[in-house]
């Protein structure tokens, strides 16, 4: 495909019948040669058009160089143009991810302004057909979607491909992929009292010189007991947690993201400190007798003072997530527990509360949806209720005796 130019800027002349003309010779997409006339009644009003009519032309044309980029070309640009100054580190490392692993192998060196609706519906069939999860393909639908919707607002492309595809709803993509679409209560995983014991036996061994094998074991009881996210309890410091009134205030959070100079990404990752992950999100949780202990356990193994963090590495620095994660898994198998992620502390927490505890008189002592959002931060309690917590309907066993009709 060729690039469009301008060949002469033009000159207005007079006819015979006393009206003026111009004419503006220009090379088109395709390298051919062509004239656009122009006329009036005066020499000033013909220049005028001429002009205009080249100023519109070398926007155009530059709009134009735009869509004859590849793909990867484009969208990298566009990513660290537009959308790494607008969005946390890790967000941005995800959509650069995306569209490294998910966009680019498929689409990348195809030039933007030939894309079109089918090539991009294929991309999505392509990741669905290898099997990714509905939430990768949707991220991948996502970022498309954003991308092209800007080249179509500034007019760089005439057409927006994404106008025409649409995402498959949930129930039909894992319908696709022969998998049953269970509502999010259904795939919740939270710990069973058993596998609780199990953990808390193996987070706490020891080895034969009775030194611990598992450091910073308390931590996940005390997530197990506070509801935290894995950022906000490596985000505590000693100075957030007030013992004689039992209660913690959750203010920042902890992250790992890309090395980076600028936008250009560098080998490795590191630590980032900052905001939480909305403003509900900073609050104040009370603290039972277990996340006590846990917390005065933690402080018995590391104790850097009270502006160090609670759960601190060997150097009284904030403690890497990866690590902290890895340890987690280890003391999973060693429990010979299924595996499960470090959120489903946070769900096993959500659950406990809203499903409630039995007493000695068959009683249920539960919290409210609205009470258990407010504990986790979250805006709303029906994202409590819809994606935190399942449902425990033996808990329900025999509480309907006495009321007979």
């Amino acid at each position: 495909m060729s690039q469009r130019e301008i060949l002469t800027n033009g000159s207005a002349f007079k006819r015979t019948d006393g009206r003026w003309c111009g004419v503006v010779w220009y090379k088109d997409e395709h390298g051919e040669r062509k004239r656009k006339s122009f006329s009036g009644t005066t020499k000033a009003e013909v220049n005028k058009k001429m002009k205009k009519y080249i100023v519109e032309f070398n926007e155009d044309k530059n709009d134009s160089v735009e869509s004859l980029k590849t793909l990867q070309e484009s969208l990298q640009n566009w990513l660290q143009v537009f959308k790494f100054p607008a969005v946390e580190r890790t967000t941005y490392d995800r959509a650069e991810s995306i569209a490294k692993n998910q966009i680019y192998p498929q689409l990348g060196k195809k030039v933007v302004g030939d894309i079109t609706a089918a090539d991009i519906k294929k991309l999505l069939n392509y990741w669905m057909t290898e099997g990714y999860a509905y939430t990768t393909v949707k991220k991948v639908y996502t970022l498309l979607n954003e991308y092209f919707r800007y080249l179509y607002q500034q007019e760089i492309i005439k057409k927006n491909p994404m106008a025409n595809v649409e995402m498959l709803k949930k129930a039909n993509f894992m319908s696709a992929q022969g998998k049953e679409n269970l509502p999010p209560t259904e795939t919740i995983t939270v710990f069973s009292e058993e596998e609780i014991e199990k953990f808390k036996a193996e987070a706490f061994s020891v080895f034969g010189n009775g030194k611990r094998k598992y450091q910073q074991a308390a931590a996940y009881i005390l997530m197990l007991n506070t509801g935290l996210r894995t950022g906000e309890a490596l985000g505590l410091l000693n100075s957030d947690i007030d013992l004689d009134n039992r209660v913690m205030h959750v203010q920042r959070g902890v992250k790992e993201a890309s090395k980076r100079e600028g936008v250009t990404g560098k080998s490795g990752r590191e630590v980032i400190v900052g905001k939480l992950k909305s403003a509900t999100s900073k609050r104040d949780i009370p603290l039972n007798d277990t996340a006590i202990e846990m917390i005065k356990d933690l402080r018995k193994e590391f104790y850097f003072g009270e502006d160090s963090p609670l759960i601190p590495d060997d150097h009284g620095e904030v403690t890497r997530p990866v690590n902290f994660r890895k340890r987690f898994y280890r003391i999973l198998t060693a429990a010979g527990i299924e595996t499960k992620g470090l959120h489903s502390l946070r769900h096993t927490f959500a659950t406990r509360l809203i499903n409630g505890v039995k007493d000695k008189d068959g009683k249920i002592k539960s919290l409210t949806p609205k009470q258990v959002a407010d504990l986790l931060g979250h805006t709303t309690s029906e994202i409590t209720e819809l994606y935190y917590v399942k449902r425990d309907t033996n808990m329900l066993n025999g509480i309907t005796d006495g009321f007979e009709l």
